[in-house]
């Protein structure tokens, strides 16, 4: 089947581990980049143009990520710190020193605390209108934690560990796990959308759509290959997976049928996300590479150019083959 290739956007020298967008911000939305060369990047999320590096962890970098109003990032490092950014113009606001790999940043809703998780084994909150002050530790995780996020209010935190199956709840009044979702191995990724109403997650081979309300799974899909991260996007009703087999998998989320194939990595995928307004989709790989590519194109054998600094996005056309194997 033809299809418009991905906006192809170099820059970074090492693997892409993790990508989250902002929300829809006045001056647009915005991609955010996580690397093992411990240089975080932010783009224009339309056109994959570089916008600017955020300089300074001597590490790997597992996690990046935006507030609400896109003005401030965070980023979490394997050079035993997290950051905090202004995402405008790209200066260092504060480090906050742990003891340990940090994998895993996350703003709150209110955007007035920062969640971190890491190899540590502990969540901490800081809170950022007191950048010095000592953080509300979160203890009794049982292995390395490898994806944390707020959710409910940010009343509640979804945890997951490298080394242990399962997304432990907590509940931050109480500082204890509420309950647990059930997953057959150690989860990869956490997605919370439909504005905290639902949340997917990826283990080994499948992808599980849970109620955030009941906590309770609503559909699971068992691909073909590991995957390590997947996206939806209910406006669509699609959901995108990507794993070791090299290629992004669009899907139907009512009947689990590929209705999309898309091929140019050349490496596993690490990280999948749906833009906001779900016309399209970044991918992250091995490779180094982010692609990001359209849910519907427009019509195939169009070309879309991009320019900008480094890493600009550049456009091929290729004929997709959607055939396993």
């Amino acid at each position: 089947m033809a299809a418009v290739a991905p906006l192809v956007c170099h820059g970074h020298s090492r693997p892409i581990v993790n990508l989250e967008y902002s929300q829809a911000t006045e001056d647009g939305v915005f991609l955010i980049s996580s690397s093992k060369d411990g240089q975080p990047m932010l783009r224009n999320a339309e056109t994959g143009d570089w916008i600017g590096t955020f300089e300074g962890h001597k590490g790997c970098v597992w996690g990046a990520t935006l507030n609400a109003p896109a003005t401030h990032g965070a980023t979490a490092s394997a050079d035993f710190s997290a950051r905090l950014w202004n995402a405008i113009t790209g200066d260092e606001l504060h480090c906050f020193q742990h003891k340990h790999i940090v994998k895993s940043v996350c703003f709150s809703q209110d955007c007035q605390r920062l969640l971190t998780g890491g190899s540590e084994k502990l969540l901490r909150i800081y809170d950022l209108g007191n950048v010095d002050a000592a953080p509300y530790v979160m203890e009794g995780s049982p292995s390395q934690i490898r994806t944390a996020q707020f959710t409910a209010n940010d009343t509640l935190i979804l945890s997951s560990c490298a080394d242990d199956k399962g997304i432990r709840v907590w509940d931050v009044r109480t500082n204890m796990v509420v309950t647990t979702l059930d997953t057959e191995l150690p989860v990869t990724s956490i997605e919370i959308t439909g504005g905290g109403r639902y949340i997917t997650t990826t283990d080994g081979k499948n992808v599980t759509f849970f109620d955030a309300m009941t906590f309770t799974p609503v559909k699971k899909w068992v691909m073909e290959y590991e995957v390590e991260s997947a996206s939806v996007c209910l406006e669509h009703n699609r959901f995108v997976a990507g794993g070791t087999d090299m290629w992004v998998h669009m899907h139907d989320m009512s009947s689990g049928a590929e209705v999309e194939c898309g091929k140019g990595h050349h490496g596993p995928i690490h990280s999948v996300r749906f833009a906001p307004d779900g016309k399209s989709y970044s991918s992250g790989s091995e490779d180094g590479t982010i692609r990001i590519w359209r849910t519907f194109p427009d019509k195939a054998g169009v070309a879309v150019e991009s320019t900008g600094g480094p890493g600009a996005a550049a456009a091929l056309i290729v004929t997709a083959d959607t055939t396993p194997g």
